[in-house]
This record gives C-alpha cells, structure tokens and sequence, in this order.
C-alpha cells in the first residue's frame, strides 16, 4: 500500500480536508484542537461536534452587541480568556497572564484588531472575523523596562485612531484588565475607561449552541481523563509507593493527550490533607485505606473548562460511618441545589432555598454554592447566605449559561472531607446534569 504526502499531512487521514468541527483537516494547522484520540472518543460516544466557525461567529456577534447595547466605543481586552472567547486563538497562556503581551480591540462596529507577540502575528490569521494583526500591547515592566510610558503612548494613540474610523468619534471604552501606564495612557487620550470585566463576564456566560456542544466533547474527554487517573490509583495506591503527585500527573497527561490545554490549580489531596481543603497536591505518599479527593479545574478540548470534583476511598477495608455519612450528605447537597435551577429563578432564590448543611459541616463549607463556567470559572456567583452581598448578582438564570454546583463537607478539625462538583446546563425548561461520572459507590454505602 503507497503512503500519500497528501494523507501524512492530515490528522484524520481517513477524512477530506476538514474534520468534523469544520476545522482543516491538517497537522501543520495553526489553531489547536482536539487530537485524534478524542475526536474517536466523541464518535463512539455518539457526540455530535461543534462547528467552530460558527462558535466564533456567535461569541463575536454576541460580544458586539454587548459593546452597542451599552453604548461604548468598543471593547478593549487583555486577559487572554476574553482574547480567547473573542478570537478563537491562543499564545502562551499561561505566561500571558502573568506578561500580559496581547490585546485585542472590539469596536462598536465589529471590527476586530488583535496586537500580538511580534513574532507571532500568524497565530489568529485563521479567524477572519480578526481584521488585523498588531504588536505593541506588551505594557509590563520586564518587557518594558523605564520606557513603559512611551510604549503606553503609542498603543493608546493607535487605539484612538482606530476608534476614530470605527466608533464616530465616542470616548467610552470598555477595558478588561490593563497595566497602569496603560490606563494612564488611555485616559490621557481623552477616553473615559468602563468596566469591561463587566461586558465580558455576561457575554460569555451565555453559551450558544456550538459552544454547548464543544461543553459536551470537552466533558467526556475530561471524565475519560480522571477515569485514567482512577484506574492508575486504584491500582498504584494499595503498593504503597505512589504519591498525591503521581496520581495526578496522570490527569494532566490524559488531559494533553485529548488535546486539552491546562489545569488551573493542584487541588488533589489524600487522607488528612482532605481537611482543611485546599491542600494543594504535593509528594505524600497515599496510603491504603484512605480518602482521595480532587478537583478537576481543567482547561480541556476547545479551551473549554470542565470543574467537576470526586473523592474516592481507595482500599481493601471499608470506610468508617462517618465517611459514609459525609458523602451522602454532600450527595444530597448538590442534587437538591440541582434540582432549583431553571430558568427565571434567581440568584438570591438560590441562595435562599438551598439545601442546609448540617451544623458540624458548616464551618468548613465551600466557598459558593455554584459558580458559572466557560472557558475557566466564570460571573455568576451564587453565595451561602452568610457571604451573600445583596445586590452583588441580582440576575435570573438564562437558557444557555452553565453552573458547577459545589459541595465540601467536613468537620472542623477533622480527619477528612468530601469533594463534589458537578457542571450543569440550564435548559429552557430546567437543567441538565452534563456530569456523568459515577460517585464512589463504596463510599455512598453502596458497596
């Protein structure tokens, strides 16, 4: 059998030109995207795939509206999750939000410009909805060094000028996140500067239906990832020589192999390090019979975030009653707070009529009830009643937005909590649970 140039240079070779996403069907493609492992995933699930092109054009459109809706001149972003949700494309993320070296401008009209690493200005030219490429956004003092100012100058004055030609001459610029010669220099431009965290957070939180099936593939190739990880510790723990690290370097690996792009914490622990949460995982080894508890906080396919959390008992004994009572408490919480959501309910119903938690547990609670996500966590936020702020989110629920649902219990000073989250759609008459991994029968006294 001959091998084709023309079949090496396709990541499906047993597609045409574009996969199912409506993306080209080539490895020397600019845009990153899910592997071939998890495009056979999402077949043998029966998923169907979203179509990107359309996704960018929905985000786009509805960030526009947004802008006008508002009556700003335009919409000037630099956290890269927003450049993300505007654009489609990614450079260096991670460093990105510590060396904020990329912007991207919306104006009013829809005309879209992008500064980017010098180098790299061909990272967005798949977008056509990005009419330009830039470089000069970079206004941090590593970068910079004693001249930010004069950097801050030429970027503000570009700015201007674009808004001139495309917003007829308004002032009222939107901006996310920006350094302060920045600021300063856009204000000394005449502009007068409005919360764009503010536009970008209600933007995104409504999904479209593109988005919401790149949730779905994003989903599955994040639960097949933890299957992996349960599968190594279960397997590894009873040996006695594999750490809290180990065991989540597995996650991180399948998570990369499907395509997917980060995780944004280290939030795993085992035994007494469940309790306080929020013990990042580190080198102690797990030992048989205990607690493993996690939280995904994963950045997965199509730079979706899937947040969900496990604990499982890992061992040859069964867990004590009072391990077994804290799961089906925590069960119970976030099934019950499931069962509210639906559209037109709001926010200060939810946290008015949410499942209590015994008293034992209430010290040591979660820091939300739920929490809205996207692209990473994202606006709403739904609080217990004692952080609750009124009139901080005085919002209904929408079809289309997605909320993970929360629950951390364990005693103050004890010996071990449990970790539940799952992510859930609303729908246009209720919800639906886009979580599908199993809970430890074992410990809900299943077993």
């Amino acid at each position: 059998m001959n091998d084709h140039y023309r079949d090496t240079r396709k990541i499906d070779p047993t597609r045409g030109d574009r996969l199912g996403d409506g993306t080209p069907n080539d490895k020397d493609r600019i845009e990153i995207g899910p592997t071939l492992m998890a495009f056979r995933e999402w077949e043998a699930a029966g998923l169907t795939l979203p179509n990107l092109e359309r996704m960018r054009e929905y985000r786009w459109k509805r960030l526009t509206q947004h802008i006008v809706d508002r009556g700003y001149a335009g919409l000037l972003m630099f956290d890269p999750l927003n450049i993300r949700y505007a654009t489609d494309s990614t450079n260096m993320q991670l460093w990105n939000t510590h060396n904020p070296f990329r912007a991207v401008l919306l104006c009013a009209d829809g005309y879209m410009v992008i500064w980017d690493y010098k180098n790299a200005p061909f990272l967005s030219k798949f977008n056509p909805l990005v009419r330009e490429q830039r470089s000069g956004a970079d206004l941090f003092y590593f970068d910079r060094g004693d001249k930010i100012d004069v950097a801050a100058d030429v970027f503000a004055n570009e700015v201007r000028v674009l808004l001139a030609e495309h917003a007829g001459g308004n002032k009222r610029l939107a901006v996310d996140k920006i350094m302060l010669h920045g600021l300063r220099a856009l204000e000394a431009q005449g502009f007068e500067i409005m919360e764009g965290e503010e536009v970008t957070e209600k933007s995104r939180a409504v999904k479209g239906p593109d988005e919401i099936l790149a949730m779905r593939c994003a989903s599955l190739a994040c639960e097949n990832a933890v299957a992996e990880m349960e599968r190594f510790a279960r397997a590894q723990v009873p040996l006695g020589k594999t750490s809290e690290d180990d065991i989540w370097a597995v996650l991180h690996a399948e998570n990369i192999k499907r395509g997917g792009e980060w995780i944004e914490t280290r939030l795993l622990a085992s035994g007494q390090r469940t309790n306080p949460w929020f013990q990042e995982c580190g080198p102690r080894v797990v030992q048989n019979n205990e607690i493993v508890a996690f939280d995904t906080d994963l950045v997965g396919s199509y730079g979706i975030c899937v947040d969900i959390s496990r604990t499982w008992w890992i061992g040859d004994e069964k867990p004590t009653n009072s391990m077994v009572y804290a799961m089906q408490h925590a069960h119970e919480h976030i099934m019950q707070n499931m069962e509210m959501l639906k559209p037109g309910v709001t926010i200060n119903e939810l946290v008015a009529g949410c499942h209590q938690l015994d008293d034992a547990f209430w010290g040591q609670k979660y820091g939300c009830l739920m929490h809205g996500v996207g692209l990473c966590d994202e606006w709403p936020l739904v609080a217990y009643h004692d952080k609750h702020v009124d009139g901080a989110f005085d919002y209904a629920l929408e079809p289309g937005m997605v909320l993970c649902v929360e629950a951390l219990v364990g005693e103050d000073g004890g010996s071990f909590s449990i970790k539940l989250e799952d992510q859930v759609l609303i729908t246009e008459d209720g919800f639906e649970n886009l979580t599908k991994y199993p809970f430890d029968p074992v410990l809900m006294g299943q077993a």
